[in-house]
């Protein structure tokens, strides 16, 4: 295939159609085929040009792909999917389930290690590179504290529980942080701030034919996990608006670092890195594909196991030559 990186998708949603149109962007790269644990006769396929087989088909393409981009829910996919596939070939995945993540990491680097291959786990925005940004400034300014803010976006999964709330027929929930907090932030204020001082959620709902309004709302408030630390509003709109208003995958947010240097520690930094994201899904597909490249490149060296995207660097992302990285980039 010219020499290109030749990459397969695990899963045709929203992201595995994001990493398709990104490859499409990186002529350094060929999309062999598309893998789905769905029935093939049930998947709209918009490209009559592109190959949608069975995940079980997968085994058979170990000789032809390079690096196979997982694009399955963190909840239930990636768990059982990441290790199979990594005994089988290069991956990279945007896994984001924070409190599981060390744990996953270990069975990624027993299947990678044993197969000599090379995966890249949390590959995404958040974890991903919101992470890097944490753990840079949090070791160039030792004396501070780091904040995250998450916003405004939708929530996939805060939106996944609203519509599982009875009377409910469609749903969406933003997460949206609190600007009187983020500004004592980016003052130099360091205040230690609960869930509910940082974010906000605004659901809009899209109910059932007399279904209980009241009823709906407090449930959705009360939501251990998800809605009662937080202040919550919850409106209600016809499907027609959430359809076109409410469709598009808006995200983004903010890491701050507020530091102090010097003896006395009088002098105070603000280090932040923000992202603003009109596709969710479509961006996070980019920073996956970006990795493959790098994964691609360090199984070539014979780097082998798992590594997530703190452990891989900076030059193994990009197609420029180490020359013209010190010129342009540097």
């Amino acid at each position: 295939m010219n020499g290109k990186i030749r990459i397969g998708i695990v899963g045709y949603g929203n992201l595995g159609k994001g990493v398709i149109s990104a490859i499409e962007q990186n002529d350094d790269m060929e999309l062999v085929a598309v893998f789905s644990r769905r029935p093939i006769d049930s998947i709209n396929i918009y490209n009559e040009e592109l190959t949608v087989l069975n995940n079980n088909s997968a085994k058979e393409f170990v000789d032809d792909i390079d690096v196979m981009i997982l694009c399955g829910g963190s909840s239930s996919d990636i768990p059982l999917q990441g290790p199979l596939f990594a005994s089988l070939f290069n991956t990279v995945d945007g896994y984001d389930n924070h409190k599981k993540i060390f744990g996953y990491f270990k069975s990624m680097d027993v299947a990678s290690k044993g197969s000599r291959k090379t995966s890249a786990i949390c590959a995404g925005w958040d974890p991903g590179l919101f992470s890097i940004n944490r753990i840079l400034m949090e070791s160039i300014l030792p004396r501070g504290t780091t904040y995250t803010f998450w916003g405004p976006g939708i929530s996939q999964g805060h939106s996944d529980a609203v519509r599982k709330v009875p009377g409910v027929k469609n749903a969406v929930q933003y997460t949206l942080p609190v600007e009187d907090s983020m500004k004592r932030v980016r003052n130099g204020e360091n205040p230690d701030l609960t869930v509910r001082e940082k974010h906000k959620r605004i659901c809009y709902v899209v109910t059932e034919e007399n279904a209980d309004k009241c009823m709906i709302s407090e449930n959705i408030k009360s939501m251990p996990n998800y809605f009662e630390d937080y202040d919550t509003d919850v409106i209600f709109i016809a499907e027609e608006e959430l359809i076109k208003n409410h469709s598009k995958m808006l995200h983004g947010g903010f890491v701050i670092r507020s530091g102090k240097t010097g003896k006395e520690l009088i002098n105070n930094h603000i280090a932040e890195f923000s992202l603003k994201l009109n596709s969710n899904a479509e961006f996070t597909a980019n920073v996956l594909v970006t990795y493959a490249r790098a994964v691609h490149r360090l199984n070539k060296e014979g780097i082998i196991g798992a590594k997530t995207i703190m452990d891989i660097p900076l030059k193994y992302l990009t197609r420029r030559t180490f020359e013209d990285v010190c010129t342009n980039l540097l």
